[in-house]
């Protein structure tokens, strides 16, 4: 369990001391949020705030789990590489995008059919290398089965996995992106989630079938090839981005730009596939998918019947648009993303005493 310990202390410390400085490369070198004239008026005053920030998480995180192995002695897993791989590709086809938004000063990036491309690159080589690499028991990373606490049903095959996995990765990245429009708000929520996958984590470890023989119930086991190492995966990350959160919360000094929502839409979809807890997700990342479908609502509405459900989607603009202060929306949302990790966990406890 130490290793869980070091990698959120070493997220946290080397994401709260290396946020600062890259804010003074990125002030330096100019490059400034872009900001929608269509959007909220009080967001004006933000145009100019360094962003990409999410360089600074990705590299917290990706050193915290290194050091962390070698403090500890302990060798990297599959399962924790693949999530690492797919946070990082992810984030370095934001990392493009949002380049390209600072370089042109325009608030569309890659084109369409590029950002997906890459993505899809991304997603697919996850997903393939996923259902490989089988442990000395037959476990890969990934499984071709549905889940929801645990697998259940008929294996899918390879095809059919790799679809879902990737409509998982897009819908993930999509949602922490459109997530990701007021100060702190996508990155205080993701601290949630991920903490969450600490705990699925340690007690997947805890009462894994590979200590099937020292359980007082092997039947409420769970099959799932690395839990410790996803733990520490998670760990780090919930550590780095409440490192950056110091500096992201409102008046926000950096903002962390489609680099770090699809790396955190990105990783969210790894733990869950690799943790068999894929269902579970949208429960966990609640949050994220209600505002995902206010999204869907609102261009469904208008274009159907020609009128807008919500003043401005996503739906935190709405509230805004309201009358309610920023910081306002953003405590009441992480509020509405805190019952959902608690309402999450208590099924995945359920579902394993259930078991017993």
């Amino acid at each position: 369990m130490r290793q869980i310990l070091f990698s959120g202390v070493l997220g946290l410390f080397l994401s709260l001391i290396g946020t600062p400085l890259l804010i003074r490369l990125l002030a330096r070198k100019g490059y400034g949020q872009f900001i929608r004239d269509d959007g909220p008026r009080d967001h004006h005053s933000k145009r100019g705030t360094p962003t990409m920030g999410g360089i600074a998480f990705i590299l917290a995180t990706l050193a915290a789990y290194a050091l962390t192995k070698v403090i500890t002695g302990n060798d990297p897993t599959f399962s924790g590489v693949l999530v690492l791989f797919l946070m990082a590709g992810m984030g370095l086809v934001g990392f493009l995008d949002d380049y390209i938004k600072i370089i042109k000063q325009r608030s569309l990036g890659l084109r369409a059919k590029a950002k997906m491309a890459g993505q899809l690159i991304v997603g697919i080589a996850f997903a393939v290398l996923s259902l490989n690499f089988a442990d000395a028991r037959g476990q890969t990373p990934a499984s071709d089965k549905l889940s929801f606490m645990q697998d259940f049903g008929w294996s899918f095959g390879p095809v059919i996995f790799t679809l879902w996995a990737l409509f998982m990765i897009l819908a993930m990245s999509n949602g922490v992106n459109l997530t990701d429009g007021l100060d702190g708000l996508a990155t205080g929520a993701s601290v949630m989630v991920f903490g969450a996958y600490t705990f699925i984590g340690v007690w997947q470890y805890q009462e894994s079938c590979a200590n099937a023989q020292t359980l007082t119930n092997p039947g409420a086991c769970f099959e799932v090839r690395d839990p410790l190492d996803l733990a520490v995966v998670a760990s780090a990350l919930m550590g780095a981005c409440f490192g950056f959160l110091w500096w992201n919360t409102s008046p926000a000094k950096i903002f962390m730009g489609d680099t770090g929502s699809l790396a955190l839409g990105g990783a969210l979809a790894g733990l869950a596939i690799c943790s068999r807890t894929e269902l579970l997700l949208a429960l966990l990342g609640g949050l994220f998918v209600l505002i995902t479908m206010s999204v869907v609502i609102q261009v469904g509405s208008f274009r159907l019947t020609g009128k807008r459900v919500f003043r401005m989607a996503p739906l935190q603009h709405h509230f805004e648009l309201k009358g309610w202060t920023e910081v306002l929306v953003v405590v009441r949302f992480w509020i509405i993303q805190g019952m959902c990790v608690i309402v999450g966990l208590g099924l995945f406890y359920a579902g394993w005493a259930a078991k017993k």
